[in-house]
């Protein structure tokens, strides 16, 4: 009767660990953001990604999972919203990091690199590094570098989304930047209008991700 008290309790104590498990294995977070537009007028941004494992034992950040940014279209009641997945296993198109979110002529505008060679390849090795958007009848296309606005020029959110622990409900324009200080210049910061001599990632279909300088990144809809 001893012995199958005791593994009673030890599979109780497992089911319990399984379920701590499952439980930390998956989270989100969310937070706002005030963007600053290429003209000086600024607009509120939600944003929320939900994060698996973490890719190492090492690694502070979990992986982004997906993320939603939402918004209002200035001078009007209509929500956008854009989605992302950042799943390397599927074939779909996906792991966009947004760099800038730009609204000129009241046409929103998104930019942003892909992040990780996977999803690099995915998006058929760009030469710059960047993915660029327009939300055009009520979608997302994807636009070339010659039709993206020459006066959307630099990061205006939070790169990759701010670390977990310490996370604000609530980042002003000045924050925004201060999260993006030690981010290097390039398609991380700023919209680049020349090819780089060389490419960021090596020829193959798949593989690990490359290094991208904050632990991040289905079709936007």
């Amino acid at each position: 009767m001893r012995t199958i008290q005791l593994w009673l309790k030890r599979v109780a104590k497992l089911g319990l660990l399984l379920t701590i498990g499952v439980s930390m294995s998956a989270c989100s977070k969310d937070w706002k953001e005030e963007v600053l537009l290429h003209d000086g007028s600024k607009i509120i941004v939600d944003r929320v990604q939900n994060q698996g494992n973490r890719p190492t034992w090492e690694s502070r950040e979990r992986a982004i999972l997906d993320e939603t940014i939402t918004f209002v279209l200035p001078g009007t009641s209509q929500k956008i919203v854009w989605s992302m997945s950042f799943r390397d296993d599927v074939p779909d198109q996906n792991g966009v990091n947004v760099v800038l979110l730009g609204i000129v002529n009241n046409v929103p505008y998104i930019a942003g690199y892909p992040a990780g060679c996977i999803a690099y390849n995915k998006w058929k090795r760009p030469n710059p590094p960047q993915i660029l958007f327009k939300y055009e009848a009520g979608q997302w296309k994807r636009i070339t570098l010659a039709e993206f606005p020459p006066q959307l020029v630099h990061a205006n959110v939070i790169v990759g989304g701010p670390p977990a622990e310490g996370i604000k409900s609530f980042y002003t324009v000045a924050q925004v930047n201060d999260e993006n200080h030690d981010i290097d210049e390039g398609p991380y910061k700023s919209i680049l209008r020349e090819a780089s001599p060389t490419e960021r990632c090596p020829q193959y279909s798949s593989g690990p991700k490359a290094p991208i300088p904050i632990a991040p990144s289905t079709s936007p809809k």
